[in-house]
């Protein structure tokens, strides 16, 4: 059993490693921890939208001019998350130039650029009284959305190798003498580069419209993102993925760097998603979000470390462990679980094993059962890392987001207390078993 357990951890780090060594899952990673924060500011403009220019349950309704600021805030919800696409394109695009070492705004322009040719350019608008649509130039908002992440992130990754590759190619660089400035020459030497991988693309969309009837933006979404979203959305998806970032971390790797590769289109989507959603008036129905993430399934730290907290403060016999989670206490308050999960520790500790790995389940399981039944709204605003224990969820889902944080994480107490009793008894042991080697000893 030791030998397979060993097996098992080594081909686990043996993942993690390869995880965090890929270029293109560092990359995807990389351009979504860089446009976290733009998202996050997007959905505070929702907020923002309804408490003050909203004329039923906003400052509007005492301060009537107060609604003429709505545009402003549609406006900056727009920029962020309506058109995400384009700048995790673009995102994508720069880190693949910096680890192919190649020029990076201009590998950063072409896969923006690529990722334009292979979608919509027009747009058709229904207008009451005209018999057909009517089309002029312009890029979908499905195409450049939320819906547009996955179609985005393959045409980013695919250039920017074909870039790289052609860059490589001295054959096809424009030369200019040594006196001509280096922005210039580096402008002439990618020229030709440029203008295949545009064709490329060009071309490659053209054709695959011709061959389907359909852009690669819609068939890609409807054959690849569209179920992957469902899945994430659903428990067995959810439940597993956040279940394996806690063997991760159970090994001692940060387990939701590794999961966030995949974790990070599918929850800026839900969230965009459930924006538009209540934009248009309907109900949000996305509940895995990143401020779902942090105020429910990492609440407390990630394995629910605060709810670990509190049953060594209440059960615990040990004065090692409890010191711990004394010290630990504060930062699990805010989310932060590593002075617990490095210091008592929880890193390869066979006896908290099985409460740590299964907490973020847990978490998980309870966030989907209260919004399926109703109880919790599904979020517009998305709140950051690092919010105090009641405010995190109150801001994203209200009052009931603070009762579901606190039944959470009683359930994470219940799911830990009886390893701490289990620690009490091995501690209990380990001491008579001193005692009596020094008293055999003495």
């Amino acid at each position: 059993m030791s030998k397979f357990s060993e097996k098992f951890e080594n081909g686990l780090i043996v993942v993690a490693e390869k995880v965090d060594n890929n270029k293109y899952l560092g990359a995807i990673k990389n351009a979504f921890t860089a446009f976290m924060p733009f998202i996050i500011v997007g959905s505070f403009a929702s907020l923002f939208n309804t408490l003050i220019c909203s004329t039923s349950t906003g400052l509007a309704a005492i301060v009537p001019a107060a609604a003429q600021l709505a545009p402003a805030f549609t406006a900056v919800n727009y920029a962020t998350l309506s058109i995400m696409a384009l700048p995790i394109c673009y995102l994508i695009g720069l880190e693949m130039a910096k680890r192919n070492k190649v020029p990076e705004h201009i590998g950063a322009i072409i896969s923006l650029c690529a990722f334009i040719c292979v979608i919509p350019q027009t747009v058709s608008v229904t207008v009451e009284g005209l018999a057909e649509a009517v089309s002029g130039g312009g890029l979908p908002s499905a195409a450049i959305g939320a819906q547009g992440l996955f179609i985005a992130m393959f045409v980013s990754l695919l250039i920017s190798e074909l870039f790289a590759k052609l860059m490589k190619i001295d054959a096809i660089k424009i030369k200019m003498p040594p006196s001509v400035p280096t922005a210039i020459s580096q402008s002439f030497n990618t020229l030709i580069p440029i203008l295949i991988c545009l064709l490329v693309a060009g071309i490659a969309g053209q054709v695959f419209f011709l061959a389907t009837g359909t852009y690669m933006n819609d068939w890609i979404y409807s054959v690849v993102q569209a179920p992957l979203e469902a899945l994430f959305q659903s428990p067995v998806g959810a439940i597993a993925l956040f279940v394996a970032a806690q063997v991760f971390w159970f090994l001692g790797i940060h387990g939701n760097m590794i999961i966030t590769p995949i974790r990070n289109p599918l929850i800026a989507s839900a969230l965009a998603a459930n924006v538009a959603a209540a934009a248009a008036g309907q109900v949000p129905n996305q509940p895995i979000t990143y401020g779902a993430l942090v105020s429910f399934i990492v609440v407390g730290g990630a394995g629910l470390v605060l709810s670990l907290v509190i049953a060594l403060l209440l059960f615990s016999k040990r004065e090692d462990e409890r010191s711990i989670a004394k010290l630990g206490l504060l930062p699990a308050i805010f989310g932060i679980s590593e002075p617990v999960v490095f210091g008592l520790p929880l890193v390869l500790n066979i006896t908290y094993a099985i409460p740590f790995i299964l907490a973020g389940g847990v978490g998980t399981g309870l966030l989907l059962l209260a919004t399926s039944i109703g109880f919790v709204p599904c979020n517009i605003v998305d709140v950051p890392f690092g919010f105090p224990i009641g405010v995190s969820a109150f801001i994203g889902h209200g009052w009931q987001g603070v009762v579901l944080q606190l039944v959470i994480l009683a359930a994470g107490v219940l799911l830990y207390t009886p390893f701490v009793l289990i620690s009490n008894r091995q501690y209990k042991k380990e001491q008579a078993a001193k005692a009596a080697s020094e008293k055999a000893n003495g």
